[in-house]
């Protein structure tokens, strides 16, 4: 009987620790994330919350490089804190935020909406397909994303030259869509498992792009990748394409573990 009793005891305290253990790690994830500033941009039709990592000893009299980054759709809400779900925790790194010092923003784009100006259907197998509009209005998300840049780049803490936006999936797309929206604002950008329509090629083939993409990607086809790739390396100025040969959809954990990543990425300044 007693030995019964130790056993439960020690399963007991096996539970509490492994409960408390789990609530230690959600509440230290949730501290570093509070580095991260809730803020807001509310002006006419445009809405659109974000948050925002400022440098270790930010000086505001000083002029920082600045990087936007884009979710995917399985982030979309107003919550304000589930754009961070991925990325997030790259520039929290203890050598990223020493070697470098930047403005990061994660703006969050409303349930509902989209950053990318596309059309989603099933296709035969009922899976979304894309059609990638040319041209065209900027969705609702877009057009406030694009006033937040505006609104960030008077910030006289700013490094106009030094303009930077990235995404994954639905923020890939995202991505292409502001740098032909606002080609003259980056200097460099990057694109994980998004897509474009190639006639749009045109309006970013300056801005220096890093794409990347799963060869196995059955949510978002990495043909679309390859072309913009292929065309950008016959009309662009700078092109880098990583395609994973054994990645699905979630190419970003991988593109986030590139070395070169970073350093390529902010090496890049406006002339």
């Amino acid at each position: 009987m007693q030995n019964g009793w130790g056993f439960l005891i020690l399963c007991m305290m096996k539970t509490f620790l492994t409960l408390f253990l789990v609530a230690f790690v959600l509440s230290t994830k949730a501290q570093d994330f509070n580095k991260y500033e809730k803020g807001s941009y509310i002006k006419g039709s445009d809405s659109i919350f974000y948050r925002v990592l400022f440098p270790e000893q930010f000086d505001a009299s000083k002029k920082y490089p600045i990087l936007f980054f884009l979710h995917g759709s399985g982030e979309r809400g107003n919550d304000n804190e589930s754009q961070l779900v991925h990325g997030g925790k790259l520039f929290l790194k203890d050598e990223v935020r020493k070697n470098f010092p930047a403005i990061i923003v994660f703006p969050q784009c409303p349930p509902n909406d989209y950053w990318a100006n596309v059309i989603i259907a099933p296709n035969a197998q009922g899976k979304r397909s894309f059609s990638f509009v040319e041209g065209g209005r900027p969705t609702k998300a877009m057009h406030a994303l694009q006033a937040v840049v505006k609104d960030f780049l008077k910030k006289p803490f700013v490094n106009r030259n030094q303009v930077y936006v990235g995404g994954l999936s639905m923020g890939g797309m995202g991505t292409y869509e502001l740098l032909r929206r606002q080609r003259k604002t980056f200097a460099a950008a990057i694109a994980i498992c998004g897509g474009d329509n190639t006639n749009n090629i045109n309006k970013y083939k300056t801005v220096p792009l890093w794409i990347f993409h799963g060869a196995k990607d059955d949510v978002v086809d990495p043909a679309f990748s390859i072309a913009i790739s292929e065309r950008l390396k016959v009309v662009g100025n700078e092109v880098k394409f990583t395609l994973y040969p054994l990645a699905n959809h979630n190419s970003w954990d991988s593109a986030f573990a590139e070395p070169e990543l970073l350093p390529w990425l902010f090496s890049h300044k406006k002339n």
